[in-house]
């Protein structure tokens, strides 16, 4: 059962996608295909134990695949967004275009209703003898 009072497109974000660090990942990844660990560390600011447990949670949900092996005797880590990968970005900035344009048309709305709401007046007068005194205490 969902709560009427969120919006539709809120209960649509995906939870292994939308999530910053995640998100940042796909995101290079979708525009580079692959990248090996290095790369995705400078272009997170992740720390390295960070960028790895990210990197997990995306390959075990089936977004990403991890090939691990050596270069000149150092560990050498290239991940690769797969096809499901893709889908689940592309799916999740349509969702996301699609908050913001709710939020937008909300904003939009107050904002007129703002514009069109008459200044209120104080009914009450104040003595401008009493803002002169001064204060007891």
């Amino acid at each position: 059962m969902s709560d009427p009072t969120i919006p539709k497109s809120v209960i649509n974000l995906s939870d292994a996608v939308h999530q910053r660090s995640r998100l940042a990942i796909l995101s290079v990844l979708y525009e580079l295909s692959k990248a090996d660990f290095r790369l995705l560390h400078q272009a997170t600011g992740l720390t390295d134990g960070n960028l790895g447990r990210h990197i997990q949670v995306l390959e075990s949900a089936g977004l990403v695949t991890v090939e691990k092996g050596y270069s000149d005797r150092k560990p050498h880590t290239v991940v690769e967004i797969s096809p499901e990968g893709i889908r689940a970005l592309e799916a999740e900035v349509e969702v996301l275009k699609s908050l913001v344009s709710e939020v937008s048309k909300e904003v939009e709305v107050k904002s007129v209703k703002a514009k069109k709401k008459p200044k209120q007046r104080s009914t009450t007068t104040t003595d401008p003898s009493r803002l002169l005194r001064p204060l007891e205490g």
